[in-house]
């Protein structure tokens, strides 16, 4: 029992060191893109909660090795985790404050709805595709993530029972900006997505909701997601 308690605690620190390596690389990735954040820094609560969160619990485990790497990973069904730094860009420009109402488009892994909650937000998170909805949950779950919720389901028409929403995180590319979300977006808030042509080079874009209800957007960095898939 001492060796098998020695060998998991060595374990954990690996993780540790390796997430805290993580963190570094995507520091460095964000003082090489600051002129397209217009910022050097990231909000420090952003790379607390994911030098907290074990990414290696949320991809496949012939990957786990590669978990920490600054690259997405595919989790399946044609879908990807996304790359730490643009989980990082993401969660920054939602500006998440403890206690915000987050809605996610794409559930997918379940990592950026943990990072979200790491933050302190109650996150509502819809998934299209049963298979990852169901694991993104169990792995959820299984980490004590009580303040994410997963439904399956089309995320494209948000989740109106639990509006208005802080922010929007829409993990998935699209040609326009969903309707329902614009709705479901409280005044003040933000909708941070990709938009673009379908497996092209798209444009994360960050919107900023009036309070005559228009969003005011700002381009911000060119990114490379999967599409939104459904009806719409």
């Amino acid at each position: 029992m001492a060796i098998a308690a020695v060998a998991m605690s060595c374990h954990a620190d690996l993780e540790s060191d390796r997430r805290g390596a993580m963190v570094e690389q995507i520091r460095t990735a964000v003082q090489e893109t600051r002129d397209h954040l217009g910022t050097a820094t990231l909000d420090p609560a952003v790379l607390e909660a994911m030098n907290r969160v074990p990414r290696h619990e949320f991809v496949p485990i012939a990957l786990r090795d590669e978990a920490y790497a600054d690259r997405p990973l595919p989790i399946g069904d044609g879908q990807t985790i996304s790359q730490p730094y643009i989980v990082a860009i993401m969660s920054h420009l939602a500006a998440v404050k403890s206690g915000d109402r987050v809605f996610e488009l794409g559930t997918g892994s379940g990592y950026q709805a943990a990072v979200l909650a790491e933050m302190g937000a109650e996150v509502y998170s819809a998934e299209i595709i049963p298979a990852l909805a169901e694991r993104a949950r169990r792995t959820l779950q299984h980490l004590g993530y009580d303040r994410v919720r997963v439904r399956l389901g089309d995320g494209y028409l948000g989740w109106p029972e639990a509006a208005p929403f802080d922010a929007i995180v829409v993990t998935a590319a699209g040609d326009h900006i969903p309707q329902p979300l614009v709705e479901q977006l409280k005044t003040g808030g933000r909708l941070v997505m990709p938009v673009g042509a379908v497996f092209q080079v798209q444009r994360l874009i960050v919107l900023e909701k009036d309070n005559d209800g228009t969003l005011r957007p700002r381009e911000v960095l060119p990114v490379r997601f999967v599409p939104i898939t459904g009806d719409h």
